[in-house]
């Protein structure tokens, strides 16, 4: 069972990222406040759940909490200052646009960049523990699908509708075959070193 707090404040938000791992498209990052004792039968780390269930879930959360917001870091962005300063990036957008000033943020993961005077707390694995951690993997796993999804209609090639970005061996012989786009990251191995010949 989920957590609901971990500091004991009522405006404590939970903060997770999609797509650090990606060859393409942008890092997306959510803050997302709950209600003060907050139950949901089914909320749990995104990458523990499947589409429909996780779809399902955004729209309760997007219901339910008391505030969210969601940020992104571009693939340019990423080139310029490297992933995890883009990450952080995200963050820091994420909980700029929420609705009320978080008191504490608790942050999936061992690495945070301070945001302001706002106190926070790293956790590992933390969408598998806080219920607000969970509901921003949620957030940010959707919203990052759905950018994807929609880059993919005009770069069918690449199969992003399916692997959203991620390096998987489809992603990869496309890049072989018809090079990169404006939505790659270049700062990234796109294609593995070929093995010399002799």
């Amino acid at each position: 069972m989920l957590l609901s707090t971990f500091s004991g404040k009522i405006l404590e938000a939970g903060v997770d990222e999609a797509g650090r791992g990606c060859l393409a498209g942008p890092v997306v990052a959510a803050a997302v406040i709950l209600p003060a004792g907050y139950t949901h039968p089914l909320l749990n780390d995104s990458k523990q759940l499947n589409k429909k269930q996780r779809e399902l879930i955004r729209k309760d959360v997007l219901q339910d909490a008391v505030c969210w917001a969601i940020g992104e870091a571009s693939p340019s962005e990423i080139d310029a200052i490297n992933i995890l300063q883009a990450t952080f990036l995200a963050m820091h957008r994420a909980v700029e646009g929420l609705a009320h000033q978080a008191e504490h943020l608790i942050v999936d993961g061992n690495r945070f960049k301070p945001y302001g005077q706002v106190p926070h707390t790293c956790i590992v694995k933390g969408d598998g523990k806080y219920l607000s951690i969970a509901a921003a993997s949620i957030l940010a796993k959707t919203h990052r699908d759905a950018i994807m999804q929609q880059l993919a209609e005009e770069y069918g090639m690449y199969g992003w509708e399916r692997n959203a970005g991620y390096p998987t061996p489809e992603h990869r012989i496309a890049l072989a075959d018809h090079g990169s786009t404006p939505h790659h990251r270049q700062s990234f191995t796109l294609l593995p070193a070929q093995p010399a010949l002799f």
